[in-house]
């Protein structure tokens, strides 16, 4: 395991899928949204410090926000010491019908 920081990279989607959520929870309460976002910004600082976490399906990654029901998706490009955040999805979505991983 390296001690190198990875650069997070986030795909379109990624974006998408977290305003989504973002809106989505602050509809249920408000200021929700802006604790998914904190959570959301925390994994991604833990992911560039170590992103090798689970590998779900072919080369693709998963990460758990706990404690939101969401996992983060994503591939490691070691040559470029980034990680590609390819979607952020809840846990009740099959993220094959949702994206082209």
């Amino acid at each position: 395991m390296n001690n190198l920081i990875y650069r997070i990279k986030l795909e379109p989607e990624a974006k998408k899928d977290i305003q989504d959520a973002i809106g989505y929870y602050n509809f249920k309460e408000n200021g929700l949204g802006r604790k998914f976002y904190q959570t959301i910004a925390q994994s991604f600082d833990t992911l560039s410090q170590n992103p090798f976490y689970q590998i779900r399906y072919k080369n693709i990654r998963c990460y758990y926000i706990k404690p939101f029901p969401f996992l983060v998706h994503y591939i490691i490009n070691e040559d470029e010491k980034t990680v590609q955040i390819l979607g952020v999805i809840h846990t009740s979505k099959n993220p094959k019908k949702s994206y082209k991983f």
